[in-house]
């Protein structure tokens, strides 16, 4: 398929330098669509907005600018959002486009490759939250209503028990009792926002290690992106994302739970450059909950494909029978290593804070 000839006037929508040579699919991105615009001068990502998933077009491109621009004028490296030729961040219509600057000589990781890798990644993040720790996170739009508050997930997922679309509840009632017995440690970080006793901030709550661009020679980030998530909330919940994902020894959908574990050392990886980035700023409350913002995030995780299962897979895209069950089976496990390493964890946390 010809992506130069059909996007080309979408592209020339925009205040490009040079002429374009070509328009090529980019990235490994699931919810929009990302190209390559290479002119003669420079290169640009241009992206097909996902506005079923994000129907606030406007809230979510005002929340991009703000927080870049606020970034920028603090001398960090960030996404920079190249305006239409009519002023405007974005390009309206029955489909929606941005554009963004190409940051050149970076790669980006899937997986943890070695504690170095994801070290420097917690610093990235960690210097992320510090540079934002003076904005007001309330000016910001939610661009996914409710997207961590935990209470609620657990309460759409006893609503899909209860329902039992495909009576599915029979082949999981382990990780049916799971979940339930541990409801009383779901509402901490959303009660503490609630009474101020967490400090809200702006959070990227998509923190996984393929959203910092790495400087292509030395490994060190250069800019976290992906930024459609930008929403008020709690760095519990970026910093307890990042370890849900990162310290596993096994993917998201392994099914021998036997390769499934917690890794305490990528855990302190993290938590040693995260912590030397936050620790001018992090509350001591905060700091009490960061082992615990780990296992929140995942049995979060854990939950909601449990919930999707039980629902008849109406969420998450699946590529076979139990596809969802199996993701929540790591989740679950990573889970109960993590309670049962909460003291190990806390002790990390006081070693580099």
């Amino acid at each position: 398929m010809d992506y130069t000839k059909e996007y080309q006037r979408v592209a020339e929508a925009f205040c490009l330098e040079g002429e374009i040579l070509s328009i090529t699919p980019y990235g490994e991105g699931h919810i929009n669509q990302t190209f390559l615009v290479t002119t003669d001068q420079k290169r640009y990502i241009l992206q097909k907005m996902n506005t079923r998933v994000f129907p606030d077009s406007d809230g979510l491109m005002k929340n991009i600018c703000a927080v870049t621009e606020h970034l920028r004028t603090r001398g960090v490296e960030t996404l920079e959002v190249i305006k239409t030729k009519a002023g405007e961040a974005y390009l309206k219509g029955e489909e929606c486009f941005r554009v963004y600057a190409f940051i050149e000589d970076t790669v980006t990781y899937q997986t943890v490759s070695d504690k170095q890798v994801f070290e420097n990644s917690g610093k990235a993040f960690g210097e992320f939250q510090n540079y934002l720790a003076e904005f007001d996170a309330s000016v910001l739009t939610e661009t996914i209503a409710r997207f961590h508050d935990t209470p609620k997930r657990f309460a759409d997922f006893k609503a899909a028990l209860e329902k039992d679309a495909l009576g599915r509840a029979k082949e999981c009632k382990e990780e049916i009792d799971f979940v339930l017995t541990r409801a009383n440690t779901y509402g901490k970080v959303v009660d503490g926002l609630k009474s101020g006793e967490v400090p809200l901030r702006v959070t990227h709550n998509d923190t996984k290690l393929n959203n910092i661009l790495m400087d292509a020679k030395t490994n060190e980030a250069r800019a976290v992106i992906d930024l459609d998530t930008i929403m008020p909330g709690s760095m519990l919940y970026d910093f307890g994302d990042s370890i849900r994902f990162g310290a596993s020894t096994a993917a998201e959908d392994e099914k021998d739970l036997t390769k499934v574990h917690f890794d305490i050392a990528l855990f302190e990886a993290y938590a040693k450059g995260y912590l030397s980035a936050v620790k001018s700023s992090i509350t001591a409350k905060e700091k009490e909950l960061l082992p615990y913002g780990a296992y929140l995030m995942t049995i979060e995780c854990g939950m909601r494909f449990l919930s999707d299962y039980l629902a008849g897979d109406t969420y998450f895209a699946t590529k076979y029978a139990g596809h969802n069950l199996v993701r929540c089976r790591t989740q679950l496990r990573l889970a109960a290593e993590m309670e049962a390493a909460f003291e190990e964890m806390s002790k990390i946390v006081e070693k580099y804070c």
